[in-house]
């Protein structure tokens, strides 16, 4: 019962977030992934949810054509598959993302440590960790019905498991933490897609004919909230937004997903654009049509310092030129002012955005350079983690692996 409690709540978490059509969609895609059977091979990925969130598909499905790439034979689940048990016998190597440890998966957990597969926890953020759990204001969006997959840490029982020696995860930060539990950690960070870079080279080719056609009278600043639990995080730039807007009546606003946006925008009427949730095609034609991305977050908060750089390659391989609050990932990942910029205070949030705003060469500069970086370091394509590559080999063969 607590286990479909929790499906209910995460069904009207979505239905919520992302609309009906859209959140719908992904209900049924998660409903119709139950029973996709998977065959056998090297390492199979499991999530605890419907894998069809933006979490599963980095952590997982874009974490699969990474390996693939690089030699292996994986697969993918959830794991509400009623075979699941079964599949114990069928690979080496078994990555879980974000379980919730019910009977059925207990069960599945011992059947491997039966055959001694080798179990890898994979996590993106701090949920895993009870004492975070009260800076999460993820956690206060969502459904009741979902609230009791947190208690005590998402996966917690798994990770917390001796047998249970190696770690996956997107960040420095996040690697530290878990290391500090006696965990091997690896870290592999979020990465685009073949299919995202074909869809990027596709609209890249449509801006440059529309920049051939002469300069735009808007600038458009875009950001995108992803999910439910960036309030906080725009809150820290809405009196920058709402002074640049009344700066530059040229200036337009464009947000896309769930967020609380205060009234203090309204006056500015349609230059401030709010739309829902929209599927993995628009999402990019959204990020394209911006001049300038940002991404504010509470800097301090673990929470927000656990988060990786995808908003930065996310639109940086479009050509799109970001401005990010001064986490240690966006610290390390922006060579600030070169193909991208770094905000400490509100005073440089305002400055550097001025600059953007006047300024399409700096914004094309900037942005050609992002897409660079972002071609380089953060696709599938040209995916280069070694070390990763090779203890992953190492527990195909059923052997230890020290870094």
């Amino acid at each position: 019962m607590k286990s479909l409690a929790i499906k209910i709540g995460k069904a009207l978490g979505a239905l919520k977030d992302e609309g009906l059509l859209q959140g719908g969609r992904r209900i049924v895609a998660g409903f119709l992934g139950m029973f996709r059977r998977v065959g056998s091979g090297d390492i199979l990925f499991i999530t605890g949810g419907a894998g069809a969130g933006a979490s599963a598909l980095y952590r997982c499905h874009h974490q699969r054509e990474e390996l693939e790439q690089h030699g292996f034979e994986c697969s993918f689940t959830v794991q509400d598959n009623p075979w699941l048990v079964s599949y114990a016998r069928k690979f080496k190597v078994f990555i879980f993302h974000r379980p919730l440890m019910d009977a059925k998966m207990k069960k599945f957990v011992a059947a491997i440590k039966e055959r001694k597969g080798k179990i890898i926890f994979e996590t993106d953020d701090l949920l895993f960790d009870p004492q975070y759990l009260s800076q999460a204001d993820y956690l206060k969006n969502i459904s009741p019905l979902e609230m009791p997959l947190y208690v005590g840490g998402l996966g917690a029982e798994l990770l917390n498991d001796p047998y249970v020696e190696t770690c996956v995860t997107t960040t420095v930060f996040l690697a530290k933490i878990l290391e500090a539990k006696g965990k091997q950690v690896f870290v592999s960070t979020n990465k685009l897609s073949d299919a995202d870079l074909a869809l990027a080279e596709k609209l890249n080719a449509a801006r440059g004919k529309l920049r051939k056609q002469g300069e735009k009278s808007e600038v458009v600043i875009g950001y995108f909230s992803g999910t439910a639990s960036h309030d906080k995080d725009f809150a820290t730039v809405a009196g920058v937004l709402t002074r640049i807007l009344e700066k530059h009546p040229e200036v337009k606003l464009k947000i896309v997903g769930p967020l609380k946006v205060g009234s203090e925008f309204e006056k500015f009427g349609n230059r401030v654009e709010h739309t829902p949730f929209v599927d993995r095609e628009r999402h990019f034609q959204n990020v394209a049509s911006v001049d300038i991305n940002i991404a504010p977050l509470e800097v301090g908060n673990p929470f927000c310092e656990a988060k990786s750089e995808l908003k930065f390659f996310g639109a940086g391989i479009l050509g799109v030129p970001t401005i990010a609050a001064a986490t240690q990932v966006f610290r390390d990942t922006i060579a600030d002012g070169i193909d991208g910029f770094v905000a400490h205070s509100e005073e440089e949030w305002e400055n550097k955005l001025e600059g953007l705003i006047v300024g399409q060469d700096l914004r094309m500069r900037l942005g050609g350079r992002a897409r660079t970086k972002s071609l380089e370091r953060y696709t599938n394509k040209n995916s280069s983690n070694e070390a990763y590559y090779l203890c992953m080999l190492r527990f195909v063969y059923g052997e230890k692996c020290k870094k």
